[in-house]
This record gives C-alpha cells, sequence and structure tokens, in this order.
C-alpha cells in the first residue's frame, strides 16, 4: 500500500516517523508524498506545549477529512499526543482506525495491515510499570538493525542516543509521554553512525533528552566523551553536533572531548530555561545563575570560539518583573549566539499544573518580544564583527528566494532551528547540497550572514 506521513515535533519525533517509514518500507510498502495518494495516512504528533498540541489535532482533523474522501483509507495516529491521549482521541476523532503511542512504534506494520481498530486494538508491547508515576511508561529503543528511512536531506541525520528523561522539571510532562531515561549501547550507535555515513550522511546530529546523560543509566562512567571519540574516528563524517545538553551534567570530561575532536563542532546547545534563582527553584531545575555563568565561562575557556545556544520560558507561575529583569541582565552578561524564548504552557500531568497560572498571557508574550529583541540587538552587533571572517561552510541546497544564491550553514549553525548563511558569487550548478566550501563573510542580514567562496 502506499504509506502517507506527516511528522511533526522535534527532531527526537522525526527519528520515530523515521524507524517507522522505515518498517513499513522494509514491509513492502510505498512511501508517498502525495497524502491525496495514499492508502493510509499517518500522523506522527507533538503535545509538550498547547501550541504543538492544536498543530497536532488540526492535522489529524486535516488527514481525517481526506480519508473520508477514499473508502478503505485508513488513518493512524502516533507519537506523544497519541501516548497522552489515547482514549480521548478515539472517541473524539472516530475516523482514527489505530493509535500507537511512543513506546509501539514497532507496531506500526500491523497498525498499517487493516482491521477494526475498536474490535482489533495495536498490543501495548512496549512499555513497563513505573514506580516512580505508578503508570505503564514506554519502553521501546530502536537499535542499528532497525530499519530507517531518512526524511532529513541526504547529507545531515539525527542520530537518537537514548530515550526517556528522568529529570523532574514542573513545567515537563515528556517523561510521562517518554518513560525513564534508557541509553543505548555504544557500539549500536557507533554502527549506525558508520551505516549513515556509508550513505552520504556527514553531519551527524546526536540527540536525546539530555544527552549529557548517556550511559549514566547503564552506570558508564565518561561513556559519552568515549563515544564522542569513537565517533570521531567514523570515515566520512565531517560534522558531528550534540544537542540537548544538560547544565548539570555536562562534565570536564565532555568539554575537553568537544575541544579535542576535530569532527566534533564546537557548539554547545543548553538549555537553561531561565536565570532567576527563585524560578528555577520553583521549576525543580537544580542550578542557579551564578553557577550558570561559571559553567559558561568554563565552556568558553576551554572551547575557543565556541558557539553557545540556550532557550528560556518566560511567564512560569509566579515569575515577577524582578524576575524577568534578571533574565534580561544574565542575557546581556552573557552574550549568547542563539536564543530561543518560549511562553510558558500550564500542562496538565505535570506538577507546575497545581500552580496558579498567574502571570497574563499578554505579560507572557510582552517578555517574550522584549527578550528576542534584545538578543537580536545582541546578535546583530556580533554579525557584523564576523565580516571579512573566513570559515567553513556547508551547503543545504538553494536559496528559496533567489535560485543564484545557494544556503548553507557554519559549524555554530544547526539545521532548522539557527540561522543560516547565504552564498553569493557562485556557481550554483557545481555545488551541491552537502558539499563543504571555504568562504568568507563579506555581510550580515539581520540573524543570517551573507558570504563568498574563496
Amino acid at each position: 500500500m502506499k504509506i502517507g506521513f506527516v511528522s511533526l515535533g522535534c527532531p527526537k519525533n522525526l527519528v520515530d516517523s523515521e524507524v517507522m517509514l522505515g518498517l513499513a518500507e522494509q514491509a513492502g510498502h510505498e512511501i508517498t508524498s502525495e497524502a491525496d495518494g495514499a492508502d493510509v495516512l499517518v500522523v506522527n504528533t507533538c503535545a509538550f506545549i498547547d501550541r504543538a498540541k492544536q498543530e497536532s489535532i488540526d492535522t489529524i482533523l486535516e488527514m481525517a477529512e481526506l480519508k473520508k474522501q477514499a473508502p478503505g483509507r485508513r488513518l493512524i495516529v502516533t507519537g506523544c499526543m497519541a501516548e497522552r491521549y489515547r482514549d480521548e482521541l478515539k472517541k473524539e476523532i472516530p475516523e482514527i482506525d489505530a493509535v500507537l503511542g511512543t513506546g509501539e512504534v514497532a507496531g506500526i506494520v500491523d497498525a498499517i495491515g487493516g482491521g477494526n481498530a475498536a474490535t482489533s486494538p495495536i498490543p501495548v508491547t512496549f512499555h513497563r510499570q513505573s514506580p516512580r508515576f505508578g503508570i505503564d511508561l514506554p519502553d521501546y529503543l530502536y537499535d542499528a538493525n532497525t530499519p530507517r528511512r531518512l526524511a532529513t536531506p541526504g547529507h545531515y541525520a539525527y542520530l537518537k542516543i537514548a530515550e526517556g528523561c528522568d529529570y523532574k522539571c514542573a513545567f515537563c510532562i515528556i517523561p510521562k509521554m517518554r518513560g525513564h531515561y534508557r541509553s543505548r549501547t555504544s557500539e549500536s550507535i557507533v554502527q549506525e553512525a558508520r551505516q549513515l555515513a556509508a550513505r552520504g550522511v556527514k553531519e551527524l546530529l546526536l540527540i536525546s533528552q539530555d544527552t549529557t546523560f548517556f550511559g549514566v543509566d547503564r552506570k558508564e562512567r565518561g561513556a559519552l566523551p568515549r563515544l564522542l571519540r569513537e565517533l570521531n574516528q567514523v570515515a566520512g563524517l565531517e560534522w558531528i553536533r550534540l544537542l540537548y545538553l544538560y547544565p548539570t551534567t555536562i562534565s570536564d570530561e565532555v568539554i575537553d572531548a568537544i575541544a579535542e575532536c576535530d569532527k566534533v563542532c564546537n557548539y554547545i546547545d543548553l538549555p537553561l530555561q531561565h536565570a532567576a534563582d527563585s524560578v528555577l527553584q520553583r521549576m525543580k531545575r537544580p542550578g542557579t545563575r551564578a553557577g550558570y555563568e561559571k559553567l559558561l565561562a568554563k565552556i568558553r575557556e576551554r572551547i575557543p570560539g565556541v558557539t553557545l545556544r540556550t532557550t528560556f520560558i518566560v511567564g512560569f507561575p509566579g515569575e515577577t518583573d524582578r524576575d524577568f529583569d534578571d533574565l534580561m541582565s544574565f542575557v546581556e552578561d552573557v552574550g549568547f549566539d542563539h536564543v530561543g524564548v518560549f511562553t510558558y504552557s500550564h500542562e496538565e500531568g505535570t506538577t507546575a499544573f497545581d500552580l496558579k497560572d498567574d502571570v497574563p498571557a499578554a505579560t507572557k508574550k510582552k517578555r517574550q518580544s522584549r527578550l528576542m529583541a534584545r538578543q537580536k540587538q545582541i546578535v546583530a552587533k556580533r554579525q557584523k564583527a564576523r565580516i571579512g571572517e573566513r570559515t567553513r561552510l556547508v551547503i543545504d541546497g538553494r536559496s528559496s528566494e533567489h535560485d543564484l544564491v545557494l544556503r548553507g550553514r557554519l559549524q555554530g549553525q544547526a539545521p532548522d532551528i539557527d540561522p543560516q548563511v547565504y552564498l553569493t558569487e557562485c556557481d550554483v550548478e557545481t555545488i551541491s547540497a552537502g558539499d563543504f566550501l571555504s568562504v568568507e563573510i563579506v555581510a550580515a542580514a539581520g540573524y543570517d550572514l551573507v558570504a563568498r567562496p574563496l
């Protein structure tokens, strides 16, 4: 059958989609990008915050309308929303034929195969009882032998090194949707990295809910630094990028490995969430502003030229004007290269849901805008200072705005989430996506940069 997939949410969700695509393809099904021509529609959902949930619901309803146009067409809903709202989805959207939670990725082939979901529900195979939550949590973990059909451009791919999370952040529902933290083996990860490199992947993005926690659950001391050094030896890889590090688990050994491994990007993605100590305490984040400042200074000292990326949440219950001012001054003092700012979403099932959501929506939005406006000023000054710099660029493809301009990224820019570089004065016919070029920065355009080949 022809299978149409819609993947929503984060790169971790995308890897799940790629695994399901691979399993479906291995079973003999055909993958199509045309939803109108699909026999089976699959929506892999996100349910992290209100906006993500609404996008998931809107997409499911859109696919439900498509299902009505073709008798026999099936609709399958997977992912975080399916894990969290399984019964509600079946009840409210009867067009759904099967629901697969985050622990039931391997059930996609059975779900595609047909049958009535009401009388033949997909078995919950990959779950286990959680002492902490007293409920069944997902326990699925793919490995190097699991088929994957990449949905990213061929020159870069995400590699999930672990699943789940053991932290108790007050605002986060992920542990209940993804289960406890569980690391893959280093052998499996290195094997998959070699397989991806053999397929033409040049940039590997390591992901998990907390990448620096890798191996801790298996009582493997120093597992991440060892893994980085092993991956650094994989032939064909040019860049290895770490995403989702955690401020209290990024050790000196990890920092040293990033600095010493020539293929590992000097790029630190460290979601801090806030900087006011009182807010961090209510968020149940094990850190302080002083501790963060000390850590960031150490990172910059040990990794010269490092790019620092972080994310913050504004409007958390009890956040005062003074708390927000503390956050603003922290951003000004540190001078991050990339910053993402989210407004707090009051999520049922989190411990923060018991707190009063007392910051008005308009105030949350205003604080978000103020913080991003200040960050834009910080970045603009820094970008102008880069004019004349000679550096290395990976090409991602042609610009959507001009046929004679290519778009690419520097070592300090991750795909999809960070700004990019526009390459001009080049022969677009002789340069392909995945090529690495030596370039000179010639201009700054807001968050983005303009370069020319050397």
